[in-house]
């Protein structure tokens, strides 16, 4: 199973930031809309070896964009960012993206009728749409936003887990991935104290070495032929350890299956 990195992680330049992952032994990354994208970091990329795996649309939207406002020039402006996005995966010849859902389920509506169209997009460019279940959001669990996507029925809708929101609305991740099957997109590792969302490094929270072991069985024995990706915070006290002792613990638990 391949292991990719959120590169949001670390802030500074770009530059320093691909430099710093390849060298702990990264082969590909997730990366935020508008963020790499210029010709310099391609090419660094390129020269160290890296792959883009998803990109992140729902980030750098314009304040007066999106997906689930009730006023339609706004939700407009919000797919004309999402299209922006998917241009820029499918330049990297990325499968797979994601949006967030918004915060307000009264406005759930909306959301549905942007993501459809962003679906759309997507598949026209060959890429997954995911949503990540979020807690605190429209779509708080796993299971629920499961049932919403069976309930749009869409054919290019997928679920991207998140193992520490997974943690806060207390589902099982072995569970999720045997109930979204071929509906899982992606997915996201990190921990936290089981209340908020804090993306720390792996098991300095309440994720035990074997719960950790038993999601990433769990997804070796699904259809799932994704990576997992690293999701920490950039303001963790030393992000670059964060990233680096969480590699190193997947790694460890892979070689050991």
């Amino acid at each position: 199973m391949d292991i990719s990195c959120c590169a949001w992680a670390l802030s500074g330049p770009e530059e320093t930031a691909l430099d710093q992952l390849a060298s702990w032994g990264f082969d590909s990354i997730d990366v935020q809309a508008r963020t790499f994208a210029n010709a310099t970091a391609r090419t660094q990329m390129s020269a160290l070896g890296l792959s883009v795996r998803c990109v992140a649309l729902s980030f750098n939207i314009p304040e007066e964009a999106a997906l689930d406002s009730p006023e339609p020039t706004a939700r407009r402006a919000a797919l004309a960012h999402i299209e922006t996005g998917l241009d820029q995966a499918a330049s990297y010849g990325v499968d797979t993206a994601y949006v967030v859902p918004g915060l307000d389920p009264e406005l759930l509506g909306y959301f549905s009728e942007s993501f459809i169209a962003a679906a759309d997009l997507a598949a026209a460019r060959n890429i997954k749409l995911c949503v990540e279940h979020f807690p605190d959001k429209a779509l708080p669990t796993a299971s629920g936003t499961l049932a919403y996507l069976d309930k749009l029925a869409h054919d290019n809708l997928y679920l991207l887990m998140d193992s520490g929101h997974l943690q806060i609305s207390n589902e099982s991740p072995v569970e999720t991935i045997v109930q979204a099957g071929a509906k899982l997109g992606y997915a996201h590792l990190d921990d936290n104290d089981g209340e908020d969302d804090l993306h720390w490094s792996l098991c300095d929270g309440v994720l035990s070495r074997d719960a950790l072991a038993a999601t990433l069985e769990a997804l070796e024995k699904s259809v799932y032929d994704g990576p997992v990706s690293l999701e920490l915070h950039p303001e963790l006290p030393d992000p670059a350890a964060a990233l680096q002792q969480s590699l190193s613990l997947v790694k460890e638990i892979l070689t050991e299956e």
